[in-house]
């Protein structure tokens, strides 16, 4: 290439690198000219415009009070509590009848645990993963609502036994003391005692909410049983048991009664299977319905209108979590989802407990125990998902209980305005 042509061909290069660093200004001067449009920094392109303080106050000051209530109700149920400190008047809000049916018009993900363990109770909210202090009041004693000693006073032992709408049933140990209880507003009522239930015998119990209130009914295995109606605040005596079912009933107690609409369900052995009753028509049916083979700590759990079996399924040395749907047309057990692999091999080879807690809603709650691994789980039953529970903060010793073990407990459906 001679002098001439290498020449032209620097003047071109120089020439489109000028071109070049031209386009390059005016783009960042239309970059800078777009961000001060937008008040934004240059290195924060991507940031979202701000609003400012003033916005907001001057937004929520026009809001008409009759959107109050439908904006609250729609505030996951932790962030309702903050505004009971507010004032009395959005205390009142929050107590009101028209709050409460705004709340149960909206609908909500999973429900609650009231969880009991051997040194204090707590409930589990599991779309935030956070746990909370229970604050049930005739539990407290010294200004502590937080031991499981608190429990024990001249009403002897009480622990929770069935929930609905909202609220929780409490029964002590010798079944002379009824409550039922809002944990989330500490709302209770002690309720007149059964007159038939034997002292110091098992017994099951099961709430059903109504359209005046709530029914409560306790069965013993020999058949005797009573149906509390809040609306008459008094027990009722139904007609006896028919001769049809068996008597004695061999209900299983670990395992809670689960309702689906008015029909309640009970687990029961030496035959199993499982006992209803209608509480609208008063009518009992049995079902004898074999267990799956090498299942043991069976319980019962409902799911969006299934009811669900989980239990241990043990083989050799291992162990693992089962789940079972019932077949309303066969009657028999199906299974449909069983704990991860990986899950089932920290228990491998040790003696396996389990609690279950799904009376409620599409999550079951499950502690698992064994000599070496305490662990906490939920099971989202439509999306067949086993999810590991956090570890709880103790309020007043300021430690981490590493995978309690929990004693007893329900799911409950969270409501702030239902009251006992």
């Amino acid at each position: 290439m001679d002098s001439e042509s290498e020449s032209k061909s620097n003047i071109l290069m120089l020439g489109g690198g000028e071109e070049e660093e031209e386009i390059r200004k005016t783009t960042i001067h239309k970059r800078l000219r777009k961000d001060k449009e937008l008040n934004l920094k240059p290195e924060s392109i991507f940031q979202k415009p701000i609003q400012s303080k003033s916005m907001e106050v001057e937004i929520w000051e026009n809001l008409p009070e009759d959107l109050f209530e439908p904006v609250l109700a729609r505030l996951p149920v932790a962030a309702i509590f903050c505004f009971h400190s507010v004032c009395s008047r959005w205390r009142g809000i929050l107590t009101s009848k028209t709050f409460y049916e705004q709340f149960q018009g909206v609908p909500r993900s999973y429900p609650w645990f009231y969880t009991v363990t051997h040194t204090h109770s707590a409930m589990y909210d599991p779309s935030a993963e956070k746990w909370h202090r229970s604050t049930v009041p005739f539990l407290s004693e010294n200004g502590n609502q937080n031991q499981i000693k608190s429990m024990v006073s001249g009403k002897g032992i009480v622990f929770p036994v069935a929930s609905d709408g909202g609220l929780i049933c409490f029964l002590n140990l010798n079944h002379t003391h009824i409550y039922t209880c809002n944990p989330l507003t500490s709302s209770y009522r002690e309720l007149p005692p059964p007159t038939n239930v034997p002292l110091w015998s098992r017994v099951s119990v099961v709430m059903v909410s109504s359209t005046d209130g709530y029914k409560i009914m306790w069965l013993s295995c020999t058949g005797k049983y009573e149906i509390y109606d809040s609306s008459e605040n008094k027990w009722a005596h139904p007609v006896p048991v028919p001769p049809s079912i068996t008597i004695p009933l061999a209900l299983n107690f670990r395992s809670k009664a689960v309702s689906l609409g008015k029909t309640l369900y009970f687990m029961r052995g030496q035959p199993d299977g499982i006992l209803t009753y209608d509480m609208s028509t008063g009518t009992w049916k049995q079902y004898a319905i074999p267990l799956p083979m090498s299942f043991r700590d069976c319980m019962l759990a409902e799911s969006q209108g299934r009811i669900l079996l989980v239990g241990l399924l043990t083989k050799n040395c291992a162990n693992c979590v089962g789940v079972w749907e019932l077949q309303r047309m066969t009657l028999l057990w199906k299974e449909v989802d069983r704990m991860p692999s990986e899950l089932c091999l920290e228990f491998y080879g040790n003696s396996l407990r389990m609690n279950c807690m799904g009376n409620h809603g599409g999550l079951v709650f499950l502690s698992l125990k064994s000599r070496q691994v305490n662990r906490l789980l939920c099971y989202d039953v439509a999306m067949r998902e086993w999810r590991n529970v956090p570890a709880r903060v103790n309020e007043f010793s300021g430690t981490t209980d590493k995978g309690p073990w929990i004693s007893c407990g329900t799911a409950f459906d969270p409501c702030p305005g239902a009251i006992a």
